[in-house]
C-alpha cells in the first residue's frame, strides 16, 4: 500500500480527519468547511503514530539524505520532530510562535549551527503562513532548510502559491484529494461527496458546494 493511501486510512479511523458536508465546520475565519483535522489525535494512537512516524523517517531519508537536524513547528509539530528523530538518531529543536519574553528570549529551541542542514517537521498544510513563518526564522538564524515534511495538507490553491513564492519545498504523507476518494471507498462519506469535497479545496470562499 502506497504511504498515502496508509496514511489517509489511519486519519480516518481515528477521525483525526473527519467529514461532515452536510453539517459544516465553521473555522476560525469564519469559513465554512466540510472537514475538521486534528493529527493531535495520532500521538494517543499508538499503531497510527507508528505509522506516522515511520513514514514521516522514511520521506526525509529518501528525499533529505543529507539532514543534519529536525526542527518542529510549535506546538503540532514538535512531538512529531521528536519522535522521527529519535527514528532517525537526528539532533531535533522546535520554533516558537514568537520569541520568549524571558531568559534568553530564544525563538528556536535546542542548539543549531549556521550552515546546518535542517528539515522542518509540520503536523497540517493548509495556507502555508505558518511554516513559511518557521522556516524564514531558520533561515535568518543561518540554517540552510532544505524542505518540509508534513503529515497532511489541503492542497488549497493559496498555499501552494505562498510556498512556492517563498522557495519552500512540502513533502506530506498524504493530501485532501487522497483521503476525499479513500473515505468515498470506505463508507465515511457518499461517493458524490467527493466532487462537493473538492469544490471546496478549490476554493474555500464559495461555498456552492453547501447544499
Amino acid at each position: 500500500m502506497e504511504i498515502n493511501e496508509l496514511i489517509a486510512k489511519d486519519l480516518l479511523k481515528i477521525r483525526a480527519v473527519f467529514f461532515r458536508p452536510d453539517e459544516p465546520f465553521t473555522w476560525a475565519s469564519g469559513i465554512k468547511s466540510p472537514v475538521y483535522c486534528d493529527n493531535r489525535l495520532t500521538l494517543t494512537a499508538p499503531e497510527v503514530r507508528n505509522d506516522v512516524e515511520n513514514s514521516l523517517a522514511s520521506v526525509i531519508r529518501e528525499k533529505y539524505p543529507d539532514v543534519e537536524v529536525l526542527m518542529g513547528t510549535s506546538t503540532a509539530g514538535i512531538a512529531h520532530a521528536a519522535i522521527t528523530g529519535h527514528i532517525m538518531d537526528l539532533p531535533m529543536g522546535y520554533v516558537r510562535s514568537g520569541a520568549k519574553d524571558h531568559g534568553r528570549q530564544n525563538q528556536i529551541e535546542g542548539r543549531l549551527e549556521k550552515g546546518q542542514k535542517v528539515v522542518v517537521v509540520e503536523d497540517l498544510i493548509s495556507t502555508g503562513g505558518s511554516v513559511i513563518e518557521v522556516v524564514n526564522v531558520l533561515r535568518e538564524a543561518g540554517a540552510d532548510v532544505l524542505g518540509v515534511v508534513s503529515i497532511f495538507t489541503y492542497g488549497m490553491k493559496k498555499g501552494l502559491e505562498r510556498l512556492a513564492a517563498a522557495n519552500v519545498e512540502n513533502t506530506s504523507l498524504t493530501n485532501f484529494d487522497v483521503i476525499a476518494r479513500v473515505a468515498a471507498e470506505e463508507g465515511y462519506i457518499a461517493p458524490g461527496d467527493v466532487e462537493r469535497l473538492i469544490k471546496f479545496r478549490n476554493d474555500p470562499s464559495d461555498e456552492s458546494w453547501i447544499k
